[in-house]
């Protein structure tokens, strides 16, 4: 199938699943996750109406920005070290891989530069596996108030990556817990602080995702076809 059909597919797909959880599709966003993937294959989403993009390296992302036209919405997912946040600075319209002070420091003090502010979604790892990122749930809500008095960041939400399952429906209770610490921050009542948008869901389990409130599914290979491994 072309990226055309795939895209149609998985568009059906967020709808139907939207509306078996009575919710309104508008409520969810798709990201084309589109790391290793050609400027070509972006660019045909984007003719077929794609417009947010999730690149996980900081190299691929600044290349092609420079490559492809304006009018994308590029967002950052992967693991972001503090010394490459000055590569993506004014590029991204949202980061949803912070989890740690050191990282929103370094974002604010980028952005700081350019007089704007970036929107950042606090990555948490549930799962607690090693080789996730994320901030730890008990920490969570130090950490957003911390990264809420940041004058250059503001906090839009949560994002979270579950273990792998061959049955969606095992990670559901992930991405139940995620809209559950959603709930505890925004009852916590943090100035500047929203809660608006929950990144989860990935090719295999966006569905699932959608069922516990999911707002920006990280859709790449269900799209593009199998990654190329780096």
């Amino acid at each position: 199938m072309s990226i055309a059909d795939n895209l149609k597919a998985i568009r059906a797909r967020i709808s139907e699943a939207a509306l078996r959880a009575g919710r309104d599709p508008d409520t969810v966003r798709l990201v084309a996750v589109s790391k290793t993937k050609p400027a070509a294959a972006i660019e045909e989403a984007r003719n077929c109406g794609q417009v947010i993009f999730g690149e996980n390296y900081v190299q691929e992302l600044v290349a092609k920005t420079a490559e492809l036209p304006e009018g994308i919405s590029w967002h950052f997912i992967g693991n972001l070290q503090s010394n490459k946040v000055r590569q993506i600075v004014g590029l991204v319209d949202l980061i949803h891989s912070v989890d740690r002070i050191s990282l929103a420091r370094e974002i604010d003090r980028q952005w700081g530069e350019l007089g704007r502010r970036c929107d950042v979604l606090i990555q948490v790892n549930i799962s607690q596996e090693a080789t996730k990122g994320g901030t730890r749930c008990d920490e969570l809500l130090d950490l957003v108030a911390e990264v809420a008095r940041l004058p250059h960041l503001r906090v839009k939400g949560l994002m979270t990556m579950p273990p792998f399952f061959d049955n969606p429906e095992a990670a559901r209770p992930y991405f139940r817990s995620l809209r559950e610490l959603a709930q505890q921050v925004e009852a916590a009542e943090i100035p500047g602080v929203e809660m608006c948008e929950l990144s989860m869901g990935m090719s295999g389990d966006f569905e699932a995702a959608i069922a516990e409130g999911a707002t920006l599914v990280r859709v790449g290979s269900a799209l593009f076809g199998e990654r190329e491994y780096r």
